[in-house]
């Protein structure tokens, strides 16, 4: 297993993806308790299904909107939204399949790290690592590293989230940075692989 390491990661108009994409995959993962937290995080984190409709998104006087975080701006950030809500929902699926495999002793000690709020978020991340770690050496390994711990380590937020509702803004956040740092390329070429 590789150790993670900390990077500057990416820019603000990227963590935007991973925002979509986690905030995406806990929307569609079935037998969610958190599901009131998550629309109150998804007004927070400006996902469009909870925006208010007044909400200005960068509607401009053409009719199109502002392209916020592509590159090459061939796409509407629309259109790039809908793409990564599709990948969301197919990671669910699989994460759904992937339920079984963490073991409800290694959830309560996650969720116990959460709660304590003497934690730093670096401290965080590194309980998360951990117990994603822990994970993965007893998870077949049927798919690709970095699409499984892509998977997991969402998995872990959902379960940490569906073990206390009240810790899905942390666990979102945490786990937002923890795949910005360590799987950001991963993420980039999954979108970019859809848009093609």
């Amino acid at each position: 297993m590789e150790s993670w390491q900390v990077s500057n990661g990416p820019g603000l108009q990227d963590e935007h993806i991973t925002n979509l994409l986690v905030f995406g995959f806990l929307q569609n993962c079935s037998n969610s308790n958190f599901h009131k937290e998550l629309e109150v995080l998804g007004r927070e984190v400006s996902m469009p299904a909870y925006l208010p409709e007044d909400y200005d998104d960068g509607l401009q006087t053409d009719g199109n909107r502002c392209s916020y975080f592509l590159e090459s701006g061939e796409r509407d950030s629309q259109g790039q939204e809908e793409i990564i809500q599709d990948i969301a929902r197919q990671l669910a699926q699989i994460g759904d399949d992937m339920d079984h495999s963490i073991h409800p002793g290694l959830m309560n000690n996650l969720a116990m790290q959460f709660m304590n709020v003497n934690l730093s978020e670096e401290d965080r991340r590194k309980s998360l690592a951990a117990a994603l770690e822990q994970v993965m050496q007893t998870y077949p390994m049927d798919m690709e590293e970095e699409k499984t711990m892509l998977i997991l380590a969402m998995l872990l937020a959902k379960k940490v989230a569906d073990h206390t509702p009240s810790l899905l803004r942390d666990v979102f956040r945490t786990t937002v940075n923890f795949i910005n740092q360590n799987l950001f390329t991963y993420v980039r070429n999954l979108v970019r692989n859809e848009m093609d």
